[in-house]
Formats: structure tokens, C-alpha cells, sequence
């Protein structure tokens, strides 16, 4: 089969890598509670149940090491694109029928662990396709992409569901167009990586044939010795404790009516203030947070990246307590939380790239994003019995409640101060 040569230019091939990273991410954790809130299911289903789609992401750790260990990245990539494709496709069925919320829950299942495993494959194709230099000089290309993935799948998907529920006047109808056409895009994607990734001489099996069940257990008891690793746990679970809430029930928030306590706001509304307003805000945060970390480095920024993302969730109290019709308020209030947000995660994501520095990179980076995938899996599935029990105000100060423990445990991480400082040229 023809490939691209090793060394075709990676800006042929990781925008378009990374877009196919965010979108079924994206979908499984926040399209589809819009989905369901149009279709009528509760909030306290919604966040239960959708929050069981964290799990793909929380275990991947278990099976990140046969990535490595059997065929190649670019195998994995390209195979479980055209997977992610087909179960696009098989949500767009499941949809008419009448036990439509369990049979695409069970396709969600397929497509959230396809899509964690294609995470794994994609992070580590791209510390093997590169030098070091050219990875660090990427990483704001490939975070821009996968935002813009968001902003497709928040913003313009959810404007066409919107936009389609009113042409063809059935909220099943649209979304099984808008699942469709995913369906067809993802062909296309894997299409399109089957000839344009490059074949780098370091994507092989690495399967030694001597002890792979040893070798599979040795890179988890070396993550565990990592000096401090009780505190970098305490800090991937507790990061983004209030975040995980607030996230779950933000779309029920903005769709629900008003004389329950949301916004009332149309399924377009939401896509323009949420996923495309919201989105842009975020980019440019995630962009400002990696400019500012490269400056100072990350032990000299934490304190203001973290009080950054954690204060402007005031936004979401005040949206609460006084319901403006205004669509240019609301989405100015969630321009200035998503930027914050943006900004102050970027923090973790270099965190991340700290602790997993070693001989098994790939590995321990995978089981650093399960980690932080249980931090938003656990508190995320309470979410919505919470806010049904003491509504969406009263939610909001509790959101605000469950930023203490993450300020308290920051308070005990030891950071290298040059980290994430660009040093320069020799």
C-alpha cells in the first residue's frame, strides 16, 4: 500500500489528526446530552448515564501498553477511525426506534472506547512522527484543532440539529441527519489519514516476545514510584472537581425553561452562545495559557491559572439568580467563564506532560488523562440528581463550594520552576 513518506510536513496531517480526536469526544460527552434534553429524558438521567461514558476514558490505562505493544499507531488510527465512522452511522439508526436512549447509549459505549483508544494511538504517533523540537512547537496546533473540533460538534451541529428539528419538524428526524453526516465525515477522515500519515521509522510493535506480561505491569508499578504520586493523583482527581458539575448540566441550563429555573434558550441559541461563542472563548484561553506557561513556566503561573479557572464559575450563579433574556449577556458571561476555563486547564495539561516524562511517555501519559477522566466521570454523575433536588442556583454555589479541595491540594505539588518555560536557543 502507497504511504506518505516519513517526513511529509506535519502540517499535513496533525490539524486534521487532532480535529478527528475532538469531535467523538466531544459528542459522547457533551452532544449528547443535547440530544437527549431534546428528546425529552430528565437531567437526572442525563448526567447519571452520559457520565458512564467518562469510563472508556478513565481505564484506557489498562490497554494503553498494547497500543505500543502490537501493530503499529498509524494502524490504530486509521482502523478505529473508520470504527468511530460506522458507529456514528449506528446511532443515526437507533434513533427512530422506541428504546432509541438504550441502544444509543450502547453505541455510545462502542464509540467512547473506540475514541479513547484512538486517543492513545494519536498521542503517541505524535512523540514518535517528531522531534522534540517540532512537538513542542505543535502542541498550540494540535489543542487549536481539537477545539475546533468542539467548536463543530457544540456550535455547528447543534445550530443544524436546531435548524433541521424546524424544517423537517421532528427532533428525531435531525439528529439522525446530523449523525448521518458524521458517518460520512469520519469515512472520509480515515480515507484521507490511510494515505496522508507519514510512516515514521520508530511506529513499530514493540512486543519483545520475551515477557509482554511483564513488560505490560512494569510500566504501571514505574508510574506508581513517581516521587510525590499520592499528591499528582489527589491533584488530577481534584483539578477540575467543580468543572466536572458545572460542564454536565451547562446545556440542560441553557435549554431548560425558565419557570424551572434555566434559560429557555432555542437548541440554535446553544450553539451559537454555547458551542461556538463558548468554544472560540475556550481556544483562545487554552492559546493565552500556553503562551503565558512558555514565559514563566508552570510552577510560577499555577496559582493564577487556577484562581483564573475557578473564579469566573460566578458566571454561572449569576446567569441563575437573574435569568436574563439577553443572548448578548449570556453569552458574554460564558465567553468570560469559558476563557478562564481555557486558560486554567491549560495548566493541566502540562502538569501532565511533567509527570509523564520518562522511558514510557505514551503510557504514562494515557493513564494521567484516565485519571483525569475519573475526576470528571464520578462527580459529574451526581450532578444532575444534585441540581434536581435543589435547583439550579443553589447547584451553582455548590459548584463554587467544590473548588476548595483543589486550591488545598495545588498548595502541595512541587514543580521544577523551569518547567514549561521555553528556554533559550544555544
Amino acid at each position: 500500500m502507497s504511504s506518505a513518506p516519513a517526513g511529509r510536513s506535519p502540517w499535513a496531517w496533525i490539524p486534521t489528526l487532532y480535529f478527528a480526536q475532538g469531535i467523538p469526544y466531544v459528542v459522547v460527552m457533551t452532544l449528547s446530552t443535547v440530544l437527549y434534553k431534546n428528546l425529552g429524558v430528565s437531567n437526572t438521567d442525563i448526567a447519571l448515564y452520559t457520565s458512564w461514558l467518562y469510563l472508556p476514558w478513565v481505564i484506557k490505562p489498562l490497554w494503553s501498553p498494547l497500543v505500543d505493544l502490537f501493530r503499529t499507531k498509524r494502524f490504530w488510527i486509521v482502523s478505529l477511525q473508520f470504527l468511530i465512522g460506522l458507529a456514528f452511522a449506528l446511532v443515526a439508526l437507533t434513533l427512530p426506534g422506541p428504546k432509541f436512549f438504550q441502544l444509543s447509549l450502547a453505541v455510545f459505549w462502542l464509540m467512547a472506547f473506540a475514541s479513547a483508544t484512538h486517543d492513545i494511538a494519536a498521542d503517541g504517533f505524535y512523540l514518535l512522527a517528531m522531534p522534540a523540537g517540532q512537538q513542542a512547537a505543535f502542541v498550540g496546533v494540535r489543542s487549536t484543532f481539537y477545539r475546533l473540533a468542539s467548536l463543530t460538534a457544540q456550535g455547528g451541529l447543534v445550530y443544524l440539529a436546531g435548524m433541521w428539528t424546524e424544517s423537517t419538524g421532528s427532533v428525531t428526524e435531525a439528529w439522525t441527519l446530523v449523525f448521518g453526516l458524521l458517518a460520512v465525515v469520519f469515512l472520509i477522515v480515515g480515507t484521507c489519514h490511510f494515505f496522508s500519515l507519514p510512516k515514521p521509522a520508530a511506529d513499530h510493535a514493540t512486543a519483545s516476545g520475551d515477557n509482554p506480561i511483564r513488560d505490560f505491569f512494569a510500566v504501571f508499578a514505574d508510574f506508581l514510584r513517581k516521587p510525590g504520586i499520592l499528591t499528582t493523583l489527589a491533584f488530577l482527581l481534584l483539578y477540575r472537581l467543580a468543572e466536572s458539575q458545572a460542564l454536565k448540566l451547562m446545556s440542560p441550563f441553557l435549554l431548560d425553561k425558565r419557570d424551572v429555573g434555566g434559560l429557555g434558550l432555542t437548541t440554535q441559541q446553544v450553539g451559537i452562545v454555547y458551542g461556538t461563542v463558548g468554544i472560540i472563548a475556550l481556544t483562545l484561553g487554552g492559546l493565552v495559557g500556553g503562551w503565558i506557561i512558555s514565559r514563566f513556566g508552570l510552577k510560577r503561573m499555577l496559582w493564577p491559572m487556577i484562581l483564573a479557572m475557578h473564579a469566573p464559575n460566578v458566571a454561572f450563579l449569576l446567569l441563575a439568580f437573574a435569568q436574563p433574556s439577553s443572548l448578548w449577556i449570556v453569552g458574554s458571561a460564558l465567553a468570560v467563564e469559558q476563557f478562564g476555563y481555557g486558560f486554567g486547564f491549560t495548566a493541566y495539561m502540562v502538569y501532565m506532560m511533567l509527570v509523564a516524562d520518562g522511558p514510557h511517555k505514551t503510557a504514562h501519559y494515557a493513564i494521567c488523562t484516565g485519571f483525569m477522566a475519573l475526576g470528571m466521570m464520578l462527580p459529574g454523575m451526581a450532578a444532575g440528581w444534585i441540581q434536581d433536588h435543589i435547583g439550579y442556583v443553589n447547584f451553582f454555589i455548590w459548584v463554587l463550594v467544590c473548588t476548595i479541595p483543589s486550591f488545598i491540594v495545588i498548595a502541595r505539588l512541587k514543580i521544577d520552576p523551569a518547567f514549561g518555560k521555553k528556554q533559550p536557543a544555544a
